[in-house]
């Protein structure tokens, strides 16, 4: 344990720290990570990967806004980034339900996040190239035309309803 945080502080908890009693903080999850004494630990062969070689990890979410809010010292949470770069938008989904449950699991427990901002609604150029697809709708590089995928409706359903359902 004390060598995790020996490895982990500054780096990660010195700007959340900081960021203790402000209106809110922003938190953004996609993957989980790692770090030993030489640095990031490679993740296993096995492990399902995304577009962008980061492992599959929805949990991620509700990991890294349970450790801000104890961090931050209880300071209000708005997820300002979350999602999945994906061919498939049906692991789009799973992604993303399993991802928001763990965000609705801590707001069960107390945990005050006010807002969630799913990255992207557009496919768009991304860490270099236009492969990685997070969108929630892809479009035509000659006509500009959007093509909104199941994964939007989905979505905008729990936003409408307030009920989570795959």
């Amino acid at each position: 344990e004390r060598e995790m945080e020996e490895y982990q502080y500054p780096r990660e908890d010195y700007f959340t720290e900081a960021a203790a009693g402000d209106d809110f903080i922003g938190v953004q999850a996609y993957l989980r990570t790692f770090i030993g004494k030489d640095g990031p630990v490679p993740i296993p062969e096995d492990a399902e990967r995304t577009l962008t070689g980061w492992e599959y990890f929805p949990p991620a979410l509700g990991i890294a806004i349970r450790h801000t809010w104890n961090v931050a010292k209880c300071t209000p949470i708005i997820v300002t980034e979350n999602g999945i770069a994906t061919a498939d938008d049906r692991r789009r989904i799973d992604y993303t339900f399993d991802a928001i449950a763990g965000m609705h699991d801590a707001m069960d427990d107390g945990i005050d996040v006010r807002g969630y901002l799913h990255w992207s609604l557009l496919d768009n150029y991304e860490w270099g190239s236009f492969a990685p697809t997070f969108g929630l709708a892809s479009w035509d590089r000659d006509t500009f035309e959007r093509h909104p995928k199941p994964s939007l409706d989905w979505l905008g359903s729990i936003a409408r309803k307030g009920v989570m359902a795959r």
